[in-house]
């Protein structure tokens, strides 16, 4: 991605790998899936150095097998391995174009020419690494875009914890151009902001159905956190669930794989993995069992468009369940542990922090974090990140206000008690 620290990393990486007699394929500067499509189609293994969204002074390494993303059990095998190298300072090879070129291509030969022909769009580029190339596909299938927020230092964003100024931001641009949508992503280019014609960002949960609808997929993997609109919509025929993280969802379509077709996983981030072949409008898609921040974005803007109707109307047939969420930074993975353990333990504990007027809690969720539904039909759901010191909370309610607020109540008696120990 587009770090400070990156092209450093890469570098040694690159220095390792020929150390080992490994011939080193470098693609410069592009999204993760472009890389893992890359791999896919050359059969070669993949590593990616990105942070995602995690801050810009942090950093990380993201591995695929020839095969597509590491398993869990991999992650541990590479944790445990011990490993003596050499130098590993080095000039970078010269960039191989092939890579973000093939993924640009894949969305052109499944969208139509010119389909977004006649939309106008903003791009919030900041500091992502996709930034080029969603423009250059974008145009290409006819809309007119316009740059918004382009910076040479980086930013992270986070699809989950969409900040405050980001919110107002998106709602100040779409007054001030008249857009149909404004398209982002995150950092390394696999999670999508979109929002819709009035500037409000959609949630990624509700991008992930749109697109698994506009694609007819038959079943769905989706993490625990997820909206229940889902289920709910009725337009899948099998919804599983899993744990959070792309390693889970990706295991849960391999699962599906064996007994389904039209298979189709994505998160709350709005990361979308793609399991099976699939067919629209005489067009076809190869699966990418990656998260991908492109497709889900520009099937929004193909739904709207199928629908001759505004990305907001795209809304209006879903079940009026809302998600929100956010996050305390700083706050470190085992006080997390610790207080979750607590709630789920300690009932009294539960109702002072998850809120008292939700009414008494009717299941208990401990498949990732803990997630408590409430007899009124409102869920929280508590868990710490998984690659930063911070302690994640989503909420569902029936309005956005009210899970919104939920979400904001959690987290500030969480923080107060904290505060006062």
């Amino acid at each position: 991605d587009l770090r400070p620290s990156s092209p450093r990393i890469a570098a040694a990486c690159a220095a390792a790998l020929r150390e080992q007699g490994i011939q080193v394929d470098y693609c410069g500067a592009l999204p993760t899936p472009a890389l893992a499509l890359y791999a896919q189609n050359e059969t070669i293994p993949a590593i990616m150095v990105t942070g995602s969204h995690i801050p810009f002074d942090r950093n990380g390494i993201k591995f695929y097998r020839p095969d597509g993303e590491i398993t869990k059990s991999d992650e541990l095998a590479i944790s445990d391995a011990v490993v003596e190298i050499g130098q590993t300072s080095g000039e970078l090879p010269a960039v191989n174009p092939a890579a973000l070129e093939q993924y640009l291509q894949r969305y052109l030969n499944f969208f139509p020419a010119q389909y977004f022909k006649g939309l106008r769009l903003g791009l919030y580029e900041h500091s992502s690494v996709a930034r080029d190339g969603l423009r250059t596909l974008l145009e290409a299938l006819g809309a007119k875009v316009t740059s918004l927020g382009r910076t040479e230092e980086f930013v992270p964003i986070d699809t989950e914890a969409v900040t405050a100024l980001d919110i107002q931001k998106g709602k100040d641009w779409a007054t001030q151009h008249a857009f149909d949508a404004i398209l982002s992503t995150d950092g390394d280019g696999d999670r999508p902001l979109i929002s819709d014609e009035t500037g409000a960002w959609l949630r990624g949960d509700i991008v992930g159905l749109i697109c698994a609808r506009y694609l007819g997929a038959k079943t769905v993997v989706v993490p625990v956190s997820c909206n229940t609109a889902i289920e709910l919509c009725g337009a899948f025929a099998n919804v599983a669930r899993t744990r959070i993280g792309s390693p889970y969802v990706i295991a849960g379509m391999q699962q599906a794989l064996g007994v389904d077709d039209g298979v189709v996983g994505f998160e709350a981030n709005g990361g979308f993995l793609v399991g099976s072949r699939f067919t629209h409008q005489g067009k076809h898609l190869a699966p990418l069992p990656t998260r991908d921040a492109v497709l889900p974005a520009l099937a929004v803007l193909a739904a709207a468009r199928e629908a001759n109707g505004k990305v907001s109307d795209l809304m209006k047939d879903l079940p009026k369940r809302y998600t929100a969420s956010d996050r305390l930074q700083e706050f470190p993975v085992a006080a997390s542990r610790q207080l979750i353990q607590e709630l789920g333990n300690n009932a009294e504990a539960l109702h002072h922090y998850l809120a008292p007027d939700q009414g008494l809690p009717t299941d208990c969720d401990t498949t990732d974090g803990l997630r408590i539904t409430f007899d009124n039909g409102e869920i929280v759901h508590l868990r710490p990140s998984g690659n930063a010191p911070e302690l994640r909370c989503y909420c569902e309610a029936a309005t956005e206000q009210r899970a919104m607020q939920l979400v904001q109540t959690v987290l500030a008696r969480i923080e107060n008690q904290g505060n006062t120990d």
